[in-house]
């Protein structure tokens, strides 16, 4: 992306709703943006691609929404910032140029010759019958797509701009028909298209929020799908789709079938950190919301660890007892300039697996893992005979349990340093607002922990009301921690890594497999 004397605008489509779904392009421009100005059905995690400085601008666009900026004012403040030198960045859902303005404010930005571009974008409109299990097209049922909004006014449904004669006798000629923002109007459309020559049995259904986890597909006949889709509790945002296509939604409605479909479930790290195991419960179906519940700083001293440093060389054994004790331990040596080969004498001791495979990346070989992340299987990793008359360095968190250092003295150790490398915080500024009102509406399923940190500041975060919340722990440390907090653990890794916590979250949800 170049500068711009005059800044530049790109009309960014988001997609239907999951984070996934924004295009690599989208993605792009939004981490270089200055301004967003975003839409409502946008998802709030695309906002955290925005960099931290970026001004976040909310100009509403919901249906019925007390609060929402009229296109003339989206448009005047689009050009303003633009014309102020920034990179903006209008984000809207699904693909802006259908049915999404996008025309408009192009029109716009042209008018008042101001550089744009468009990131095409996901629609609805194709994204939903694919994730409720509906083809567009099939040779056997459909061989044609007309895509039509319902959002016109009350002369146009049976006669007007839109041409819904033609589109009943494309739907007896093979051809399927969508409809976008028509849910308020689904009884009135329907009755329309059957008073113009549609089978009152032609094949109907509405998907709502789609791919999501709140998606709910109901398939009826354009006789029946109000009725139906008022039955299920159907609401908008959703989208219409009526042909012999639909018939397939029955048997191929595979997003809805996977084992965690419909289930909420927070992970307490921030995006970046936590990609493994939310790209997992994501493949299982899960809405997952993010909130980095913990961050690292540099401790408040790095005395203790600056000395064991300077004297790597007395150390029978250095043991790590997490990833990112391993990486801040190697950024200090570095910025001390001092040698990896010093730590050539010492053996290395990894808590886990994920610790294991930092330290590899690094050109360290790992001589003991234990089996569980618990002080006792340090010390039969280690082995006693090892344990006695050794000196043991523990580069870990500030604040960090006793039990283990007790522990290795008790078996003969003749010293251990405790090297505080890092401290964990809470986060200045989470984005939590979602969560807390999720937990207040009651439609969390889940809280993923793995640290007692990740625990401690998550309940200082939203305090009482995390009480009671089920939660899923990656060990017995942080499940102890959860239990003295209040939180319902119903979850707790066999294996203390990511993949054996996803595996007793499935297990949690699907005891069958």
């Amino acid at each position: 992306m170049t500068e711009h004397a005059a800044g530049k605008v790109w009309l960014v489509g988001a997609g239907p709703g999951a984070f996934e779904l924004i295009t690599l392009r989208g993605a792009d421009v939004m981490r270089r943006a200055q301004v967003v100005i975003y839409d409502h059905l946008v998802n709030d995690d695309l906002l955290e691609l925005a960099p931290a400085g970026a001004e976040l601008i909310y100009a509403g666009k919901k249906g019925g929404a007390t609060y929402a900026l009229s296109q003339e004012e989206i448009n005047r403040l689009v050009i303003g910032h633009a014309r102020a030198g920034k990179r903006v960045v209008r984000l809207k859902g699904g693909d802006p140029s259908i049915f999404g303005r996008g025309g408009e404010e192009m029109v716009a930005l042209a008018a008042a010759e101001v550089e744009f571009e468009v990131v095409p974008g996901v629609t609805a409109a194709t994204a939903a019958p694919a994730f409720a299990g509906i083809p567009l097209t099939h040779r056997d049922y459909g061989s044609f797509v007309t895509v039509v909004t319902g959002h016109q006014g009350r002369t146009k449904a049976t006669g007007g701009a839109v041409p819904w004669r033609e589109f009943a006798r494309a739907g007896a000629q093979g051809g399927t028909l969508v409809l976008l923002m028509a849910t308020a109007r689904m009884g009135e459309l329907m009755a329309g298209l059957i008073e113009h020559g549609m089978s009152a049995q032609t094949p109907a259904a509405i998907i709502q929020s789609a791919t999501t986890a709140a998606q709910k597909t109901v398939i009826a006949t354009v006789e029946t799908l109000e009725q139906t889709a008022r039955a299920a509790g159907v609401e908008p945002p959703a989208v219409i789709v009526v042909g012999q296509c639909v018939r397939l939604g029955a048997q191929l409605r595979w997003f809805e079938r996977k084992p965690l479909f419909g289930r909420q479930i927070v992970v307490t790290r921030a995006r970046e950190k936590a990609a493994a195991l939310a790209r997992e419960l994501g493949d299982m179906g899960a809405q997952v919301v993010h909130v980095a519940a913990i961050e690292t700083a540099e401790p408040d001293s790095y005395a203790e660890l600056d000395s064991a440093l300077s004297r790597l060389a007395e150390f029978d054994w250095v043991i790590f007892t997490s990833a990112a004790g391993v990486e801040c331990f190697l950024a200090r040596l570095a910025r001390l300039n001092r040698d990896i080969r010093e730590l050539s004498r010492a053996r290395i001791a990894a808590i886990g697996p994920a610790t294991a495979s930092r330290l590899r990346a690094c050109g360290l070989t790992v001589a003991a893992m234990p089996a569980q992340y618990r002080s006792e299987a340090i010390i039969e990793a280690l082995g006693e005979a090892q344990i006695r008359n050794a000196r043991l360095l523990l580069p870990r968190a500030q604040v960090a349990g006793q039990t283990l250092p007790q522990l290795l003295l008790a078996r003969g150790a003749r010293a251990v340093e405790d090297a505080p490398t890092y401290k964990t915080v809470k986060p200045a500024g989470p984005r939590a607002k979602r969560v807390g009102e999720a937990i207040r509406a009651g439609a969390l399923d889940l809280v993923t922990f793995t640290s007692p940190s990740t625990v401690i500041n998550f309940h200082a975060m939203f305090g009482p009301q995390a009480a009671g919340l089920k939660a899923a722990a990656i060990g017995p440390v942080t499940a102890a921690a959860c239990r003295k907090l209040g939180f319902e653990v119903v979850a707790e890794a066999r294996e203390h890594t990511i993949g054996g916590l996803v595996r007793a979250i499935r297990d949690y949800f699907s005891p069958s497999g």
